[in-house]
């Protein structure tokens, strides 16, 4: 072999492979916590890198690509992918070596991938993930006869166990050949027919399916059993939300209501005094909180990923979806909008019809995102009693639930309407893969909510950092003028600005305090806890610092007014970084505008109506 033709120092590697192949999970494998995200320059793609170590002291850098069908891209996040691997992508260097993660179990539908990607003639590895899936299910792989006919190294690696990889890092030791140049006659073509020749010639499979996997979806895909399986399984999940952790809240909030007593207490009061203790303490402990809830719904979440039921429930909710002008390859990117509706209309990248695309843009920003998940808090914990119903579910839970339910069937209804307006009135199947069912691999949950976590209290000690500490200057400045006799706060910028734009909201039952903490929650909603915290304790409130915040809400606001407010942030107008993807994704600024339109009608309306009701019957 020529000199040409071997890689001597890899220095940058990037995982390529089919969507549900195991690629992420290897990724977390070899690199642990050592990663991070961010974009690709230019694009909206997300990139995921991380480092790694190897035996000999060499540092590599390993690149998570995508999930691809093919090089032949119909989708965004496919064309990052073709870019990368052919040394096209602006700012982004040729990889060394390309490792083609397949899924032991689903070669028909991996390899051929595998085989485009070896028609590039790079420096390659196939990675034969869930080996031990495929033996479990009697699969019978020759794996150097496999490697002889692709004419590539093919190493067997379990990404879901410790050290389930650890051939895979040998590898990385030695010299990588590039794989080899295939003529391109009309049999080398057709990449299906070199895939029968290849599963003929290397493996032996008892059955198509796994016996297990069959008798599993014949109850969780079942038309009946399976939507009360799911629905059943939400329902716990919020539960869940409120019930784990009122503990660690609790926690949370002492810790932050101490802290804060002795950090001031050796300080006069004044401006500093004031920063530190209104601001700060009271805004920036109000929202941290709440961690311990969004962790946990991350968790479930990560969970049901991990084991191989979303692409099932996006399944079995295509039909429901289907009927709302969605399609069920929507579920995940909606799904990714509980956390955050920024990932979840990039998500939409996956969706290859346009009208569909533009569809799940426009109400991916109607699912309950985590930002939201601190105000849902803040109020059920304020106004709705800790109290057992039916003996078993827990009151706030079943609140909880029924607003993140009240955003689903309002992101279906807005749906329908976009159907009946679009002139396309053509139907779409659903086509996607079932990953076989696995047990969640802990080492990827931990390393998920890690990434959660640590992206929450960067944005908590960053932007809202910011907003909170501009807040406080507008609330604190100018000092009121002697002989005052209302709260100083009345007197400051804030203050008046709220008095100015509490009419537009006094027929939703909004008071001047709530308008200007809506202010600085088009940033972040995460803001709005935050920013009440600093209102209210610079209003002479001593009880505004983190979990006090509720009771002191209660005790001044009606019912009908937080139920308002609570029907306010299902449809609220998104945070600008929200609107501001959905620009880049689309192109254009009409859609933002017909977003922020229709999502501020559908606020004011349904607390317009939520007040008044309210009004009447309490």
């Amino acid at each position: 072999m020529n000199a040409d033709q071997m890689i001597n120092t890899i220095q940058h590697i990037a995982l390529v492979g089919n969507p549900n192949c195991g690629k992420t999970s290897l990724f977390n494998q070899l690199t642990g916590a050592r990663q991070k995200v961010a974009n690709y320059a230019g694009v909206t793609v997300e990139r995921k890198e991380g480092f790694l170590t190897l035996a000999s002291g060499r540092h590599v850098r390993i690149l998570d690509l995508p999930g691809a069908y093919s090089l032949d891209a119909t989708s965004p996040d496919e064309a990052v992918t073709r870019a990368v691997c052919l040394g096209e992508l602006a700012g982004e260097a040729l990889p060394d070596l390309l490792v083609c993660v397949i899924d032991a179990t689903n070669l028909r539908l991996h390899l051929r991938f595998a085989l485009e990607i070896r028609r590039l003639g790079r420096p390659m590895v196939i990675a034969l993930n869930m080996m031990d899936d495929a033996r479990r299910r009697g699969i019978q792989i020759d794996v150097a006869k496999l490697s002889h006919a692709l004419g590539v190294p093919v190493i067997e690696t379990v990404a879901v166990k410790r050290h389930g990889a650890a051939d895979l890092l040998k590898a990385f030791e030695n010299q990588i050949p590039r794989a080899p140049l295939i003529a391109e006659d009309a049999e080398q073509n057709d990449i299906h027919a070199q895939v029968r020749a290849l599963l003929a010639e290397t493996v032996v499979m008892p059955r198509t399916t796994d016996q297990r996997d069959d008798a599993l979806d014949a109850v969780l895909l079942h038309p009946v059993f399976g939507l009360a399986i799911l629905a059943t399984l939400m329902f716990f999940v919020f539960q869940a939300v409120f019930t784990w952790a009122a503990p660690f809240m609790d926690g949370i909030g002492y810790t932050v209501a101490a802290v804060s007593d002795w950090t001031t207490s050796f300080l006069a009061d004044g401006m500093l005094k004031s920063l530190l203790k209104d601001g700060i303490f009271a805004g920036l402990g109000t929202v941290l909180t709440f961690l311990p809830q969004i962790l946990i719904l991350f968790f479930f979440i990560l969970m049901l990923e991990e084991s191989g039921y979303l692409p099932r429930a996006a399944f079995l909710l295509d039909r429901l979806m289907f009927g709302a002008g969605l399609t069920g390859r929507a579920f995940i990117p909606l799904l990714s909008s509980f956390a955050c509706a920024i990932p979840g209309i990039m998500a939409t990248r996956s969706i290859s019809d346009p009208r569909d695309r533009l569809t799940t843009i426009m109400v991916a920003p109607l699912m309950t995102c985590s930002a939201r998940l601190p105000v849902y808090a803040l109020l059920i914990s304020a106004f709705i009693p800790v109290k057992t119903v039916w003996g078993l579910f827990n009151l706030q839970g079943l609140v909880l639930f029924a607003l993140y339910f009240g955003g689903i069937i309002s992101a279906l209804l807005v749906a329908l309407v976009m159907k009946r307006f679009r002139r396309d009135q053509s139907d779409h199947a659903l086509l996607m893969e079932l990953p076989s069912y696995r047990l969640p691999s802990w080492r990827s949950v931990g390393i998920g909510l890690y990434e959660r976590a640590t992206i929450f209290i960067k944005r908590v000690g960053g932007i809202i950092l910011s907003l909170i500490v501009i807040l406080w200057f507008l609330a604190y400045f100018p000092q009121p003028p002697a002989g005052a006799t209302l709260p100083p706060i009345d007197y400051s910028f804030a203050g008046q600005i709220g008095h100015v734009i509490a009419p537009i909201f006094a027929p939703i039952g909004f008071t001047w305090e709530i308008c200007i903490a809506l202010i600085p929650g088009l940033a972040a909603r995460e803001v709005v806890v935050a920013a009440l915290g600093t209102v209210y304790a610079l209003s002479g409130n001593e009880d505004a610092v983190s979990h006090q915040l509720g009771s002191l809400i209660a005790g001044q606001w009606s019912l009908p007014t937080a139920l308002s407010l609570l029907a306010w942030f299902i449809f609220a107008p998104q945070c600008l970084a929200t609107m501001a993807t959905v620009r880049r994704e689309t192109g254009s600024w009409k859609y933002v505008g017909i977003m922020a339109l229709y999502l501020f009608s559908l606020a004011y309306g349904a607390s317009l109506i939520t007040y008044h009701v309210a009004e009447a019957l309490l």
